[in-house]
């Protein structure tokens, strides 16, 4: 009896492991986004798409000027402006991007007493952020009227290549559409957050589950991209 035992133990199938493969590398990945919401991956997805878009505006600016027989405008006399007598180049440019990467701090900021659940301090960092934000569209807007009347249109300007004015207008009226719609949004959040909707889990538009700030955070995702944007365009726009 006892041999018969041991017998049918030895002869019990062992589990041998399985041959690695592709398919086991690529489903391991699901553990990755196995806890993102919805929400945090579609906005990865929507800024992964808008870095082609600029990337595609950049592109085309950088073919535009490098084929160009016509002397491109030279950023430091377009962009400068007089103040006391004097000529300032790149003066508001400097002060705008200040003011941009300002509110990127402010955001950050925003985000962690987020997710301490400060809702009183979060909200006013976010209402700061889109005060800066705001600042911001204001000095662009004052950039583009005074460009307006000095002459600058899509089709032509009065310093050089006429494709300068077309890019001009295209990438920088585009990215100030993200930032509009940021301010817009940030002050949407941040009276959501002030009413203390994520803390007592009621529902409305962006309104996520109890006790939860994701949309802060998500909002922020989308501030510092646009802010990153910005760097790259004060680079290749103005001090190319």
């Amino acid at each position: 009896m006892v041999e018969q035992a041991f017998s049918h133990l030895d002869t019990a199938p062992v589990d041998e492991p399985r041959p690695h493969s592709i398919t086991a590398d690529f489903s391991s990945d699901r553990s990755v986004f196995k806890n993102v919401s919805w929400s945090k991956a579609m906005m990865w997805i929507f800024l992964l798409s808008d870095t082609f878009v600029f990337s595609c505006f950049l592109i085309s600016y950088m073919t535009a000027r490098m084929s160009t027989t016509v002397p491109w405008p030279n950023s430091s006399e377009v962009f400068a402006l007089t103040i006391g007598g004097r000529s300032l180049p790149l003066i508001l440019i400097a002060i705008m991007t200040f003011v941009l990467i300002s509110s990127s701090g402010t955001m950050a900021m925003a985000v962690n007493w987020g997710y301490r659940h400060d809702r009183r301090k979060t909200a006013a960092l976010m209402l700061l952020t889109a005060l800066l934000g705001a600042t911001f569209l204001g000095m662009q807007a004052f950039e583009w009227s005074k460009l307006i009347h000095e002459g600058v249109r899509p089709w032509t300007n009065p310093w050089g290549a006429a494709q300068f004015g077309s890019s001009f207008f295209m990438i920088t009226g585009f990215h100030g559409t993200h930032v509009t719609f940021g301010v817009i949004f940030l002050l949407i959040i941040a009276r959501k957050v002030w009413r203390g909707d994520f803390d007592q889990g009621r529902r409305g538009f962006f309104t996520s589950r109890k006790g939860r700030y994701e949309a802060v955070e998500i909002m922020g995702l989308y501030w510092h991209f646009v802010d990153l944007v910005w760097v790259f365009i004060f680079a290749f726009l103005y001090l190319w």
